[in-house]
């Protein structure tokens, strides 16, 4: 497809049909198929997510000053968060998560579609949610002045950032704020004033900045056992109007380290929980590196000594020298890392068994639970932890959950690769007038099936498709863009 050709076309409707067909030859299904829609139609014989029956097991946290970070743009709120300072030191974290599980029923059409494509996918065009609008951006919602059902998540931090003690338990919330990532970081990096959403509930400033104080000693806790300084380069396409304008850098920043530090530390919480009440579980993992041996060679071209063996705190002190001597180059770095690192996968668990852990991390015990409205593995997770503190059986066995896992590792996958694919639609849409101008790029990938590389002053990745030879993943090189293909997402480059 040449310029003249897409010229001519709005660019969000081009790319939405792109998207729409990736997913179909992915496998997954990007409407809702009729029985989905016969559901809805009957919402009005479903309870009030507001409505708490008479179960002693449910507590009543409304009051507390609960209030959700996320996107400036996000609709499907699945968490809330709030801290309590204590003595000592020590600060209790809760973690609302919204019990989904309350409307979503095992076995209806919604959850057999939710449970098919298993994810909701991103698309720079178009989001395909997992579930439908009616419930994930309001029913199952934890939607700002609105009584619902949760599953907290309760640790107390201690000063050095270790968590002490957790539980897990159900309970009804009130969200008193809806937040937004870029305003809450500008405010609490002191760039600019505090946001009105903040200063119109009474003790909320107050209470954000302990979460801060909290999150950033996790954090450090975590560093220090080895969890890697990773940044990854992810980019939205700015539109004006229907036409692509430009692409923005997602920056990470100390909100979104709030929501993640917590997340984090509750999705361990959760998988310790089923392991002592002696259910089964869905890990997340990423085993040892595929490809340490080439980690350490690109360590060795920074100068640096690693281990021959995999070892996460070496990595991770490699890694923040670099951050700290180059920030500007070092998501490039990071992004390298990453790819050598490998995929995460999803395994069911036994109580008892030792599970791989996840490596980047530096946690041994990790499931997702924090996101039952966009991921369907968080649902399942849910489900087992009603069980466990209502003190029943698991809703699902062993050999049940060991093949879900497989699914959920199949279906991230392929929802990735859509996500990927019209993120390079949309970024050969941007480039295609450039065709012959050269820039400086990284290897990103690097293997029998092709060398991919990114460029530096751009995020956009590319194929390079002339003068591969001999380049590996973390090699500088200098490439001219060769050609480009919008409807496949293909930008082809040549090292010069």
């Amino acid at each position: 497809m040449n310029m003249n050709q897409t010229n001519n076309q709005h660019h969000r409707t081009l790319l939405q049909g792109i998207a729409r067909r990736a997913m179909l030859e992915r496998g997954l299904l990007p409407d809702f198929p009729p029985a989905v829609l016969a559901e809805l139609a009957e919402l009005n014989k479903f309870q009030s997510p507001s409505r708490v029956t008479n179960s002693k097991t449910i507590r009543d946290l409304r009051k507390l000053l609960w209030a959700s970070i996320d996107n400036d743009d996000s609709r499907d709120i699945d968490q809330l968060t709030v801290a309590e300072k204590l003595l000592d030191g020590k600060i209790k974290v809760l973690v609302a998560v919204a019990d989904v599980d309350s409307l979503v029923k095992d076995g209806s059409a919604i959850d057999e579609y939710a449970r098919h494509n298993t994810a909701s996918v991103y698309t720079a065009a178009q989001i395909f949610p997992m579930l439908p609008e009616q419930f994930s951006t309001d029913l199952t919602s934890l939607n700002v002045n609105e009584d619902r059902l949760a599953i907290i998540f309760e640790m107390v931090i201690g000063a050095d950032g270790a968590l002490q003690t957790s539980d897990i338990y159900r309970a009804q919330v009130h969200s008193h704020a809806k937040l937004a990532y870029n305003s809450v970081a500008s405010w609490l990096e002191e760039n600019r004033d505090i946001p009105e959403e903040i200063t119109a509930i009474k003790g909320l400033d107050e209470n954000l900045r302990l979460q801060d104080r909290a999150a950033q000693r996790m954090r450090n806790f975590r560093h220090v056992n080895g969890a890697l300084s990773l940044e990854t380069i992810e980019s939205r396409p700015i539109f004006d109007g229907e036409q692509i304008r430009d692409l923005e850098l997602e920056k990470k920043n100390r909100a979104k380290d709030i929501v993640e530090d917590f997340m984090i530390a509750a999705n361990g919480v959760s998988a310790r929980y089923l392991a002592s009440r002696n259910l089964p579980s869905i890990r997340r993992v990423i085993r040892t590196p595929k490809r340490w041996e080439r980690i350490v060679s690109l360590a060795e071209g920074y100068g640096v000594r690693l281990p021959n063996d995999p070892d996460s705190k070496a990595l991770d002190d490699f890694l923040v020298k670099e951050k700290n001597l180059d920030p500007l180059r070092f998501p490039d770095l990071s992004l390298a890392v990453i790819k050598l690192l490998g995929a995460g996968e999803y395994i069911a668990e036994l109580p008892g068994e030792i599970a791989p852990g996840h490596f980047g991390l530096a946690v041994k015990d990790y499931t997702h639970s924090t996101a039952p409205n966009r991921r369907y593995t968080d649902l399942i997770t849910q489900r087992l932890l009603k069980a466990a503190i209502e003190g029943q059986a698991a809703p699902y066995n062993f050999d049940e959950l060991s093949v879900l896992a497989k699914h959920f590792t199949t279906q991230e996958d392929a929802g990735n690769k859509v996500e990927r694919q019209v993120g390079k639609s949309a970024a050969a849409l941007l480039l295609e007038s450039k065709i012959g101008e050269q820039y400086e790029a990284i290897v990103t990938g690097a293997a029998d099936k092709g060398t991919w590389a990114r460029l530096l002053n751009i995020p956009v990745e590319g194929k390079v498709v002339h003068g591969f030879e001999g380049l590996d993943v973390g090699d500088r090189v200098r490439v001219q863009l060769k050609a480009i293909n919008v409807e496949r997402g293909f930008i082809d480059f040549m090292a010069i």
